[in-house]
């Protein structure tokens, strides 16, 4: 099989011809040329045994696929991986079991089963894999290792449905944003959430590690609310903030209390008052009224924003929107200071003007995609408005010999 790395593993793999169109392809390639691929024709004389059945494709979703598409030989590589996303996806959410011991039950609910029973009876055992190469920055290639880690469950189905109902009623500003919301809802489902080095906030059951960053940044939006009479400005904490609240006193159940309409805690870390005015201050403040982000938080960060609001607050706290935005690349290429095309904002008007810059920024792109700043547009831009200012000093000054009157038929 030309698809078969001989860098990774044994480079022995399982051939299922009848849902993977690299495998059907690899099958009708060794049956046409058995003497070039020095194999006996009896070795590929075998039919396609049905694993699954689609509703789309029936029990030979490869075949199907491969007709359809009018793929000829294991060589045409573009079509072979347009298909294996078609057939996984359609096998995966759509699938139905056809053989073994999980026989007519859907792919999502025997895909676990069928991999806890093979690791118990010793048939296979975990492995895992970055999605694509990882270079360090010492430039070797990196693996995944396998340690101690603690997950958040996101896949559990009664949060998952709280999560859903939270996207509905969220305004995302696109069509696409939502998709891309609900795509990622379908897929995400045990998260590593703490690491064992760096900064951040200990996890609160085992001190050994940390919740890692984007984890840890869910729900911060809520502190924000109170943050001005817990800090009073200052960044570090170094100094207690005009309310006269102490870290020690914000146990979990005074933040119970704040956010959650939670009984005021008995005995108490601090006075009733002051926790009043905090929750005064976040009933205030909240929900949230957008959060805008980049559209590469939406597979993580925002998505756990939607699932720890679902879980932690009362609906009428959920976030009443959020925008994702794409990225800005200059002149067509992706900003990077090793290119030595990066522009701050600062820069951009330095170079010119603020005018020409608002006018070629609004014209870079909008929504999701990616936004194109263009330095041959911003300096057009230049002309543009000098031109549009001569103009109107051109009106202004001839304004008092200009017709005026009742509008004739040309005004109207």
């Amino acid at each position: 099989m030309d698809n078969v790395l001989e860098n990774k593993g044994t480079g022995v793999v399982t051939s299922v011809p009848s849902d993977s169109p690299d495998d059907y392809a690899t099958l009708m390639d060794l049956r046409k040329k058995p003497e070039f691929y020095k194999i006996q024709p009896a070795w590929a004389a075998l039919d396609p045994v049905p694993v699954l059945s689609t509703p789309t494709y029936g029990d030979m979703t490869a075949p199907a696929l491969v007709a359809a598409m009018k793929i000829q030989s294991q060589k045409d590589k573009t079509q072979l991986t347009e298909a294996k996303a078609i057939a996984y996806k359609e096998g995966f959410y759509n699938g139905t079991m056809v053989v073994g011991e999980f026989k007519g039950e859907s792919v999502q609910d025997a895909k676990p089963k069928v991999r806890a029973q093979m690791i118990k009876e010793g048939l296979a055992l975990p492995y895992a894999e970055p999605e694509g190469l990882v270079v360090s920055r010492s430039g070797d290639e990196c693996v995944v290792s396998l340690m101690d880690q603690w997950y958040l469950d996101y896949g559990e189905a009664k949060w998952k449905t709280q999560a859903e109902d939270l996207l509905a009623q969220m305004e995302t500003y696109g069509t696409e944003t939502r998709n891309s919301f609900q795509a990622v809802l379908n897929w995400l489902n045990q998260w590593a959430c703490a690491r064992s080095f760096g900064l951040g906030s200990k996890v609160p059951w085992d001190n050994t590690f940390l919740v890692e960053s984007l984890s840890d940044s869910t729900i911060y939006m809520s502190y924000y609310t109170v943050a001005h009479l817990l800090q009073g400005g200052v960044f570090d904490g170094s100094k207690t903030g005009p309310l006269g609240v102490t870290p020690d006193q914000l146990t979990d159940e005074v933040w119970e209390y704040i956010y959650c309409d939670g009984p005021f805690p008995s005995p108490a870390p601090l006075p009733k008052e002051k926790a009043d005015a905090m929750k005064w201050e976040f009933q205030y403040w909240y929900p949230m009224d957008i959060r805008s982000s980049g559209k590469d938080l939406i597979p993580n960060h925002l998505t756990f924003c939607v699932y720890n609001h679902a879980a932690i607050f009362d609906r009428k706290y959920w976030p009443r929107s959020m925008r994702a935005n794409g990225h800005l690349t200059i002149n067509g290429s992706k900003m990077s200071k090793s290119k030595g095309n990066f522009m701050t904002l600062r820069e951009t008007v330095e170079k010119f003007g603020a005018d020409a810059a608002r006018l070629a920024l609004a014209d870079a792109g909008d929504s999701i995609e990616d936004a194109n700043f263009d330095e041959k547009n911003a300096n057009a831009s230049i002309l543009r408005i000098f031109t549009l200012i001569e103009w109107c000093k051109e009106i202004v000054t001839e304004a008092p010999n200009m017709r005026r009157g009742e509008k004739n038929f040309h005004d109207r």
